[in-house]
């Protein structure tokens, strides 16, 4: 699966400021209404999902440049791993996808990881002159499941890298392909659940 970087999701990155970043310790769940697009999506308080629908499902942290996108597209390669996706990853593409949108992006690690539903490919990379005004890290993971290509894409003001990675392994660590997951471990859950956020 190839998904080509697209953004408009720019302008919540800059209203963030990293000194009252805390490890949340509580959780909201959101969890697709669709039965032809599962997924549930668990992400640390006081972080806000929107979107849906149309559009991707996006959540915000609203006290650090901290914005995660997941989005749902069908897909017809039923043979796809993230294991092989891993192996044939061609790093020149993915540099100058990004690139497009990132400007002096560089590669990182890539990797095979574990969502809560099953494997990912997982590659991260930094754009030191991004539209943001601010040294930006990419977050990128993809899976295939029944038919549906998964993307989930995390971005962060690469200078809050201690603060900030701990809260997008999470969000990607308890990720699911399926509607009824459940939470999550080191976290208690938020005592309502937003069940109203579809992604496209």
């Amino acid at each position: 699966m190839r998904q080509h970087p697209a953004l408009g999701l720019a302008a919540g990155l800059l209203l963030g400021v990293l000194p009252g970043v805390a490890m949340a310790q509580s959780v909201s769940v959101s969890r697709s209404v669709l039965e032809n697009q599962p997924y549930t999506l668990i992400y640390p308080d006081p972080m806000v999902a929107s979107g849906g629908l149309d559009a991707p499902v996006v959540i915000n942290h609203p006290d650090a440049p901290l914005q995660c996108s997941m989005s749902i597209v069908p897909v017809e390669d039923s043979n796809w791993t993230a294991e092989a996706a891993l192996a044939s990853l061609d790093d020149d593409e993915v540099v100058a996808g990004w690139a497009e949108t990132f400007p002096g992006f560089t590669l990182g690690n890539k990797a095979v990881v574990a969502y809560q539903s099953g494997p990912a490919l997982i590659y991260d990379g930094t754009s030191t002159d991004s539209p943001m005004g601010m040294p930006l890290t990419v977050v990128h993971t993809e899976t295939v499941d029944g038919g549906r290509g998964y993307t989930l894409d995390c971005f962060y003001d690469t200078a809050g890298e201690v603060q900030l990675r701990p809260l997008v392994e999470f969000i990607i660590a308890n990720f699911s392909t399926n509607s009824d997951a459940g939470c999550c471990v080191g976290a208690e859950p938020a005592s309502a659940e937003d069940e109203a956020v579809t992604p496209q």
